[in-house]
């Protein structure tokens, strides 16, 4: 049994006494002690050797009270797993050699018992939990299919992914055996990190805001969606998708226990959009944490008022930047703990 579980409550509507928070890439740069280890490892040996995930994951955990830890890993290790051949390449990011820009290179992708290769992350869990002693949640995540074609069509990371939205719409039916792909592996994927231990789920669709909201309902949700449809009976399922508030409404629909919001849409406008029925979490601007410590904790409360203290989960609108100073860091969860006293 976990003993601090307001984060699972939230997710589940309960009413609690104030909201739960963590911090999407917690477990970070902005951290000296996952510095200390990155001088040492290169990022994918990190992601691969499960006792370094594992320490990675829990380094915020000891220096905050926060109310979940999420496991330290990649999007990319799906297609990783799937035999696409992806580097971190210093000063640039995701590096891929070869990117995908045919129907036959897609053909070739390995999917049947790709998850099997990921069995350095199903060990990374197991020793988490060790660490954690059932204090706090563990979350599980993976990239949406349509944030893993970027990628993996443009070969590195875009300002805009024009090459990615090139091969959808003059090779569709390349780009969506590709998303299929994706999304078969991460259902296996993800299903074999709750059996792991996992609390929870999110899926991270970071570039679906490139996209129209028509594309998006063909090249992004509908894969997302399968993906919620499979997982929603396991487990409590995450939705973040950056730049999408026009897709809140669909996806307030489905199965998700809860979706992500980034610091563009307001929490007014969030619940709006989203009928005022699921859990929201977000939706903190990340460089707001640079704002002196007064005026974050202010903002902090603010921001609670603004969502409410029910189905809701304190979070930023995006990931931690690696300039934040740790204090501020600390200061932006201490701010949800002293919230209502």
């Amino acid at each position: 049994m976990i003993k601090n579980d307001l984060y699972l409550r939230a997710l589940r509507g309960e009413t609690v006494e104030r909201p739960p928070v963590w911090m999407m890439r917690q477990a970070g740069r902005y951290l000296p002690e996952f510095i200390a280890l990155r001088d040492q490892y290169d990022f994918f040996t990190r992601c691969q050797t499960p006792e370094l995930a594992a320490e990675i994951t829990v380094q915020p955990i000891r220096r905050f009270p926060l109310d979940a830890a999420i496991l330290f890993s990649d999007i990319l290790v799906v297609p990783q797993a799937m035999g696409i051949d992806f580097k971190m390449k210093e000063s640039v990011g995701p590096w891929l050699d070869t990117p995908i820009r045919s129907l036959e290179q897609v053909q070739n992708l390995q999917v049947e018992g790709a998850e099997e290769n990921l069995k350095y992350v199903y060990d990374a869990i197991d020793i988490t939990l060790q660490k954690l002693e059932n204090e706090i949640p563990l979350i599980g995540f993976a990239g949406s299919p349509w944030t893993l074609l970027c990628y993996c069509v443009e070969g590195k990371g875009s300002k805009s992914f024009d090459i990615a939205k090139s091969f959808c719409f003059t090779q569709p039916e390349a780009a969506h055996l590709l998303l299929q792909k994706i999304t078969d592996v991460t259902i296996a994927y993800l299903k074999r990190k709750v059996q792991s231990g996992v609390s929870a789920v999110q899926i991270f669709d970071s570039w679906g805001g490139m996209l129209s909201p028509v594309d998006y309902q063909e090249f992004s949700w509908q894969y997302i969606n399968q993906i919620v449809e499979a997982l929603a009976e396991e487990t409590e399922v995450i939705v973040f998708g950056k730049g999408c508030w026009f897709a809140l409404n669909d996806m307030a629909k489905s199965k998700a226990s809860a979706l992500g919001v980034d610091w563009t849409c307001s929490p007014r406008n969030a619940r709006y959009l989203t009928g005022g029925d699921i859990t929201l979490q977000g939706n903190f601007d990340p460089s707001r944490l640079l704002s002196p410590i007064p005026t974050i904790k202010k903002m902090v409360h603010e921001m609670i008022d603004e969502f409410g203290k029910d189905k809701y989960i304190v979070n930023l609108g995006h990931g931690i930047l690696p300039n934040i100073p740790v204090d501020h860091a600390k200061a932006f969860v201490e701010a949800v703990k002293e919230y209502g006293q």
